[in-house]
This record gives C-alpha cells, sequence and structure tokens, in this order.
C-alpha cells in the first residue's frame, strides 16, 4: 500500500499547472493539517491497514515546502507504526521555500527523499513558466538536501516551452547532472484547461525530437528511463507503485485514493475540506477500466504487463508485436522498450 499527502499551497500559480493549489489561503494551513490528521486516520481504517503496511510516503502538491515541518510532526507520528521500516518518504519541494532549516525539520521527520520542482536553470524561461525560484536558489537547494544527508534527490525539468531548443535544453540537462542527485523526471509542456497558458497554446512547442534528445542526453550520462518522463541510478518505489495498480491512500484536498475497484476524492475546496475532511466521492471501476488502465501504465513503465490478464484475442495481438519487435517477452510478462510508442502499442493490443 502507498500513502499520498496533497498540499494545495503555493507561493505563485505557474502558468502551466492545473493542480488544485492556492497562492492566498496560507492563515488556513494548521486547520488543514489538522484535518488531514482527521482523514489520514479515517483512511487508515478504510484501507485495513495494519503495521508496517505502508510502502511509500509521497507528500506532494502544490508545494510542500510552504508548510513548516511542526504541522507535519502529528502527520508523521500518526502513520509512524503503518510505515515500513525502508518506506521510501518523498517530499516535493520548490528551491525558494525549501530552507535548509526546512530540509532539516523534514529529514528529522524520516523524509528520505525530496524531488524538487526546477524545470530549467535558465533564468528567462523560470520567469516565462512564472516559477518563483532563480537557478541559483535551485543549485543551492539541492545541494543542502545532499549536505544535511537526505539520500534520494530528484529534480524535475520542463521542456518543448516555446523558445526550447536543443543547446538551452542541453544545459538545464548538464547543469543537473553537476548536483548530487540520483533522478531526473523530464517531462513535456502540456496545456490545461483553466490555466494560464490555456489562453495562448502556442507557448507550447510541437518537436517531438526534442522528446528522444531529452531522453537520449539524460541516459548517456547513466540515468535509465524506467518510464516515460523518470529516469535515475534510484527509482521510485512510490511511481512504480502508481503504475502496478497498488492500493492507495490519498489525503488532501484534491488528492485521489484507490482501494481494489475504487477511487475516492476528497472536497477540493481548502475550507471545505477544512470543514469536512471525510466527506469524499466515490468512482467504482468496471474490469475493463482496469485493464484499460493497467496497460496504459504497464507499457509506458518497465513494470510490464501480466500475460494473464489479457484475453487471448489481446495475448494474440501482444504476441504479434513480439514477432514484429515492438514488444519482447518473458514467461510472465510483455514489455515496452520504447515508451513513446506506449499510447498506441495499448490502443492495438486493446483493439
Amino acid at each position: 500500500m502507498l500513502a499520498y499527502i496533497h498540499i494545495p499551497y503555493c507561493d505563485s500559480k505557474c502558468h502551466y499547472c492545473s493542480f488544485n493549489t492556492y497562492v492566498d489561503k496560507f492563515d488556513t494551513r494548521e486547520a488543514y493539517m489538522k484535518a488531514l490528521y482527521t482523514q489520514l486516520s479515517f483512511e487508515l481504517e478504510r484501507f485495513s491497514a495494519t503495521p508496517n503496511s505502508i510502502e511509500t510516503l509521497f507528500i506532494g502538491g502544490g508545494t510542500p515546502s510552504t508548510v513548516d515541518p511542526a504541522l507535519y510532526k502529528p502527520i508523521f507520528g500518526l502513520l509512524k507504526p503503518y510505515l515500513q521500516k525502508d518506506a521510501e518518504i518523498t517530499t516535493e519541494a520548490n528551491p525558494n521555500s525549501a530552507t535548509k532549516a526546512w530540509l532539516k525539520g523534514m529529514k528529522e521527520l524520516g523524509v528520505n527523499r525530496v524531488s524538487f520542482g526546477v524545470q530549467s536553470f535558465n533564468a528567462d524561461k523560470l520567469k516565462a513558466l512564472n516559477r518563483a525560484h532563480n537557478p541559483e536558489q535551485a543549485k543551492e537547494a539541492i545541494q543542502h538536501a545532499h549536505d544535511i544527508g537526505i539520500k534520494h534527490l530528484s529534480l524535475d525539468l520542463i521542456y518543448n516551452y516555446q523558445g526550447d531548443t536543443e543547446a538551452l535544453l542541453l544545459k538545464d540537462i548538464e547543469t543537473a547532472f553537476t548536483l548530487p542527485i540520483d533522478h531526473i523526471s523530464a517531462y513535456e509542456l502540456t496545456i490545461e484547461d483553466d490555466t494560464k497558458f490555456s489562453a495562448t497554446p502556442e507557448v507550447r512547442q510541437e518537436d517531438e525530437n526534442l522528446a528522444f534528445f531529452v531522453t537520449q542526453e539524460i541516459e548517456k550520462r547513466g540515468f535509465k528511463a524506467y518510464e516515460i518522463s523518470n529516469f535515475g541510478t534510484y527509482q521510485s518505489r512510490h511511481n512504480k507503485g502508481y503504475w502496478e495498480i497498488k492500493n492507495y491512500i490519498g489525503a488532501g484536498a484534491g488528492a485521489v485514493g484507490f482501494l481494489k475497484d475504487k477511487r475516492f476524492y476528497p472536497t477540493t475546496g481548502i475550507e471545505a475540506y477544512i470543514q469536512n475532511p471525510l466527506q469524499t466521492t466515490e468512482e467504482l471501476l468496471t474490469s475493463e477500466e482496469l485493464l484499460t488502465e493497467k496497460l496504459f501504465l504497464a507499457l509506458r513503465s518497465e513494470v510490464g504487463i501480466e500475460k494473464t490478464q489479457l484475453s487471448t484475442a489481446m495475448q494474440k495481438k501482444a504476441e504479434f508485436l513480439c514477432q514484429e519487435h515492438k514488444l519482447r517477452k518473458n514467461a510472465t510478462h510483455y514489455y515496452n522498450d520504447n515508451y513513446f510508442l506506449s499510447d498506441e502499442l495499448a490502443l492495438y493490443i486493446l483493439g
């Protein structure tokens, strides 16, 4: 089982961001963290959590580094008996708010992995994306996290923003590899509804060659792709748990939980969530919907799909793809090595 905690506060709203985040409700943080405690207590029962049953904990957002470690302390106290001894405990962080004191406080609570929202080391690009930090802050925050002994460090990069070139992205990648990281997430810019960029969709470049370029440049430096957007000498166990469709608790305004064949959606508004953190909407997934999701996720990552999960007709199509060297197989699974073809391959198998 996995656990996810959503922190909906941000210093600034990035122009591409469609997540449930707020830049004007910081006065609610203490009440929100208490509501999180209430919901987590309920979810531990709903998921029949037992000691050492939570493999990974991920604190995402929003910007978790906008909340003081002291406010996280009761939540860590609640979860501690349920966390496995070697649990991967990740927090996202923005370079401008992930101070050395904040990082130290989170490490003392048990955090052993930090994912930094860097996006670029180009100052002009950061401004255009409405990021709240500059390149130097990004480098310093990652170095601070390393210096205080946080074991696993990751950073995000974005590509295919207008004006992105191989030279600019190469400089981003080269700079990333001067830092003490063991993981990179590289995302292609997408234009989502109700974002600042939705009014100017032309800011997204349509250059598939840059996707191949980014992948090649990261991989040639020793970070293997284990999913279409994720690379590292360390592979995030939390990420892989999602792709394997493991059960996961989702706590917080705008989070999502999943148990067997049901999704749980807590309310998105901060005030409404504080008022009633146990109010969730449920979605029942059919076996066909679950299989479709498994197939799409499995083929865009190294997780692969179990043969026994596919119908005879689907297996026949997968075998044909193996003959055409589009998939590979072993005794139990089918695997895809070209993640950029994952959607097409999944659609073909689903037929």
